[in-house]
């Protein structure tokens, strides 16, 4: 497998190479769990250091399924398609598909990608394997249980800072923020197409010497960061930038092109850094900034913002998730705090929820889309945490030194990546999350979730 930073997708003419499959990895050695030496010992990130040698060892017991695998470029930003093969599936072997755009060394090296992740089976406990099996059927039995990933590789010119999926008219797209200014919408249809066919891969190759976008939007005059489709009403998309302003996309009926509204929702002060529509309000959006602030906003009102928390974080205010089935919103900042609004008692300016773990500032947050309890958080101090707010103290046994300060709703801490930049629960796999970072990408389920 290639290093981070090295595109290996493309060739020196800047075109996409004959090269539709790529093997994950499955890791040998990690620095995952909260395992340590001796008993009644337990390390926890961010408050031991460790010292000169020392070395975290995976604990492959804390999880139900861990893969890892690169992609040439980091890709710092992913969604998660939904499939065809059904929900609430936990029978191993597992499959997905991702969209990704890559952070390449030149603006011409990048790419959009479909990634078709397959037979991923669960980690194997000590023991299951019998010693009575010979060498020969060992090493059949690890080739048969390889995970396997296929590439469906779009040209897509400048890196991408954010992008977000959704299907609109049966059609898959994706909305691309690119870090030369422009939001563009992609058809990913024969990509999707070329990732479960040879035959279509072999002719997906052929056609894709250049890959346009189907709308493309550089009203913004700057890069941005924010980027939702709303999930009430399909082909409807709002895009932040980090000159403060918001715009609205509106589909036209009968045809792939939108209506951007000229006019942005312009409350915030400084960048917008994520915003997020409504589950249940086709109007509604939230949006977090710069500006220490998160917004609520109405559509159909005048643009300014409905409802704000000028002081929702003391610093920076990074990302924010929307509950799917509670008047929740989560956010995570600089400040490395992880906050949760009740929107009910929104301009209170008190979280129902207050949570310092994280050492560093908080990169991304996201909801269980299945368990309105249970969200995760990733931060630049490279931890993934996982949390439940329906576990009280009193739920909590005995706990071993090292673990008494910690919350009670903590549920497990993932580590291994360097600079963990995005995170998503896969909504029709319960428990499975991905993870991206300079480092490549993690999918993971732990024994906790």
């Amino acid at each position: 497998m290639s290093a981070p930073g090295e595109d290996t997708f493309g060739n020196e003419d800047g075109e996409i190479d004959e090269m539709d499959e790529v093997v994950c990895e499955e890791s040998e050695m990690g620095e995952e769990g909260m395992d340590g030496e001796g008993e009644g010992q337990v390390y926890v990130p961010g408050v031991q250091p460790l010292q000169p040698g020392e070395e975290l060892e995976m604990d492959r017991s804390a999880y139900r399924m861990y893969h890892e695998c690169q992609t040439g470029s980091p890709c710092l930003s992913f969604d998660v398609l939904q499939d065809g093969d059904g929900e609430s599936r936990d029978q191993y072997p597992l499959s997905m598909l991702l969209c990704a755009g890559t952070q390449a060394s030149t603006a011409l090296s990048n790419r959009l990608l479909i990634m078709r992740m397959h037979n991923l089976h669960g980690t194997e406990k000590e023991g299951e394997s019998s010693d009575e099996e010979s060498e020969e059927e060992d090493e059949e039995e690890d080739e048969d249980k390889k995970p396997q990933m296929e590439l469906g590789l779009m040209s897509h010119y400048g890196g991408t800072n954010r992008v977000r999926v959704t299907q609109w008219s049966e059609r898959p797209l994706a909305a691309v923020w690119s870090d030369k200014g422009q939001v563009e919408i992609f058809d990913l249809k024969a990509a999707l197409e070329a990732v479960h066919s040879s035959t279509a891969m072999a002719e997906f190759i052929k056609n894709q010497k250049e890959t346009k976008p189907l709308f493309s939007f550089s009203g913004h005059m700057t890069e941005g960061f924010a980027l939702d489709w709303s999930p009430k009403i399909p082909g409807r998309l709002a895009s932040g930038d980090c000159k403060k302003n918001i715009h609205v996309w509106e589909p036209r009926e009968g045809g792939a092109t939108w209506t951007v509204d000229q006019r942005p929702f312009s409350s915030h002060t400084k960048s917008v850094e994520d915003l997020q529509w409504s589950p249940t309000e086709a109007t509604v959006f939230a949006s977090c900034s710069v500006d220490r602030s998160v917004r609520i906003w109405d559509t159909r009102a005048p643009p300014n913002s409905m409802l704000s928390n000028d002081e929702a974080h003391s610093s920076d205010v990074n990302v924010i998730s929307w509950n799917r089935s509670e008047p929740f919103l989560l956010s995570g900042g600089d400040d490395g705090l992880l906050k949760v609004w009740d929107l009910r008692q929104f301009q209170s300016g008190r979280p129902v929820a207050n949570f310092k773990q994280h050492s560093a500032p908080i990169t991304s947050v996201e909801w269980n889309p299945v368990d309105s309890s249970v969200f995760a958080a990733a931060g630049a101090d490279d931890v993934v945490s996982q949390w439940d707010l329906s576990v009280e103290s009193s739920d909590v046994g005995a706990r071993a030194e090292g673990l008494k300060d910690l919350p009670p709703q903590l549920l497990f801490l993932h580590q291994g990546q360097s600079e963990v930049k995005e995170i998503h629960w896969h909504p029709q796999l319960p428990g499975v999350m991905v993870s991206t970072a300079l480092s490549g990408f993690n999918v993971f389920r732990t024994i906790s979730v």
